[in-house]
């Protein structure tokens, strides 16, 4: 058996049912031989996000795993890695690399040493008698701990050289978790319990930990308002009477309000990282950070309790200590702040119902969120932003019931990300209805794997924000190149290049059809077709918070 197969019989044995790969490498027939699925994207940014979709889908039951070539492939993956790093998802990386005489050797490129940095573990397989041992390590560092993407080069010379008849021993890796140390438990329970307006600050752990129950529990257990981060948006109802929904650069007005307003940030699950695009914490407050990630603690915020454990265990232990210190029933409703949340809530939307009711033509970008969100069965469906403002307008208001009903993401915002997210979603799930919003510059970025999604029998639905311009670029202060030649004006005919694509596509210019096009587009994905739907919307520089 040559280094490559030994490769693809260990994918094997670890469950592995597809491989997201382009444009060659050995691995992909070795691969296909023995019956995993190969799925090519049209760029290896594409097949990354693929890869990120399918591992988020799944909460990380199923691992993304990647294969390129070495030099333009492992180079050209390097952006859709990061974002995966960024939002700590697992991916496993297989580039070929070159000879190992060839190493430092000039124009060769060495993957290994651009990759340590957006990686959890990127190592060379040396020798190929060490393929199951690294193999081993890569999946034991993608399964525990905090989840991020992972590298294991495979040097040409090795992938066809020959493994001794007996050297492949090899036992699937089981994850592992720890619970906090109950000292810790005990204190973060007595200061939870001792808040005036303590907040749940929910961040993607909780998700990748399956933790929801325990979550809901504990937050009407305490009667403590819940926000949640971008990315962990759905892990917690919105239509709860304690969502105060997500807290983001663009917010809710209930999760804006306690944020100002709370004694007391508690984070599950989260690294309060002080990205552009996250919420910022006001000064002043007591925090409570519990991660399965040491790296994350403290490293923005000073945390006046801190825990190093898996969200779901965490939970459990703090919802028996908070019984243990004010007893098994818990505060009660009326101690809550439902009524101030429902308050706050039921005014933020009719500020901002003229717009997402809105009849103007062009359309109104928050029409069609609004459209949306009361068309398809939230229980059923996965919806996912892009960046800029599809992100902006769509994140606060479509309100998300169910875990992954949701894909957020974005600590990077690159774009084009959101059209490989939901094809690597619906192959993590395909009985659900996937959906993927994106502005005409992001579809300009990665339209063209909406061939993809056709030609590997994906059935997604995007949904194109097309407003003609670089939507948020520059804002008032357009920059001067803008200003004189016109460079934030794009154009083009979306809904054509999508059918030349082999999708079904309709072009929608008018407020009342957006409904009617969204109903259409479920009816062909049900029938196994990719949808592709352009909005003509007008440019809309307000946003929420």
């Amino acid at each position: 058996m040559k280094g490559v197969g030994a490769v693809a019989q260990v994918l094997k044995l670890e469950g592995v049912e597809i491989l997201f790969c382009f444009p060659y490498t050995p691995l992909i027939d070795a691969a296909a031989e023995i019956g995993i699925r190969p799925v090519m994207a049209r760029n290896e940014k594409a097949l990354c996000n693929m890869a990120d979709g399918y591992s988020r889908a799944s909460n990380g039951q199923r691992i993304g795993v990647i294969a390129v070539q070495d030099g333009p492939g492992v180079e050209n993956v390097f952006g859709a890695v990061a974002q995966a790093f960024g939002d700590s998802i697992p991916v496993l990386v297989l580039p070929l690399g070159p000879e190992q005489r060839a190493l430092d050797v000039p124009p060769e490129f060495d993957s290994l040493k651009s990759y340590q940095n957006i990686t959890k573990f990127a190592a060379r397989i040396n020798f190929v008698d060490r393929v199951p041992g690294l193999m081993r390590r890569a999946f034991t560092m993608l399964r525990a701990g905090r989840a991020a993407p992972v590298l294991l080069q495979l040097p040409r010379d090795v992938a066809r050289a020959e493994l001794p008849d007996g050297a492949l021993e090899y036992t699937p890796v089981r994850g592992c978790k720890s619970a906090g140390d109950p000292r810790a438990i005990a204190e973060a329970a007595r200061v939870l319990l001792s808040a005036r307006i303590p907040l749940l600050h929910v961040g993607h752990g909780v998700l990748w930990a399956e933790a929801w129950d325990e979550l809901r529990q504990l937050a009407e257990l305490v009667q403590a308002p819940v926000m949640t981060t971008m990315a962990a948006k759905s892990v917690f109802p919105e239509d709860h009477p304690l969502s105060v929904g997500m807290g983001a650069n663009h917010m809710t007005d209930a999760a804006a309000h306690f944020l100002k307003t709370c004694d007391l940030v508690f984070g599950i699950g989260c690294s309060f990282s002080t990205v552009k695009f996250s919420a910022a914490i006001p000064q002043g407050k007591v925090m409570v950070q519990i991660t399965v990630d040491e790296r994350h603690l403290a490293k923005d915020y000073p945390i006046d309790v801190g825990i190093i454990g898996d969200a779901k265990l965490v939970l459990q232990q703090l919802i028996q200590e908070v019984k243990r210190q004010i007893g098994v029933e818990g505060r009660s409703l009326e101690d809550g702040p439902a009524r101030e949340i429902r308050a706050i809530k039921e005014a933020w939307l009719e500020e901002w119902m003229p717009k997402l009711t809105s009849d103007e033509v062009p359309i109104n970008p928050y029409r069609v969120v609004w459209d949306l969100m009361h068309t398809v069965d939230r229980r059923e469906t996965m919806v996912t932003h892009d960046s800029g403002n599809p992100r902006d307008q769509l994140a606060p208001f479509y309100e998300a019931l169910v875990p992954r009903g949701y894909l957020g993401w974005g600590k990077s915002t690159q774009l084009g990300t959101s059209l490989g997210l939901a094809m690597g979603a619906k192959l993590a799930a395909p009985e659900k209805l996937v959906v993927n919003v994106m502005g005409d510059l992001a579809f300009g970025m990665a339209g063209m794997d909406v061939e993809t999604a056709v030609r590997e029998r994906i059935p997604i639905m995007t949904v194109i924000l097309n407003n003609g311009c670089l939507g948020g670029y520059g804002k008032a202060g357009m920059p001067v190149a803008g200003k004189l030649y016109g460079t934030h004006k794009i154009t083009g005919h979306y809904a054509k290049v999508a059918e030349g694509l082999g999708a079904y596509s309709e072009r929608v210019q008018r407020p009342e059809e957006v409904v009617p096009a969204i109903e259409r587009g479920i009816r062909e994905t049900e029938r196994g077709r990719a949808v592709v739907l352009e909005i003509i919307t007008k440019e809309e520089p307000v946003f929420s918070n």
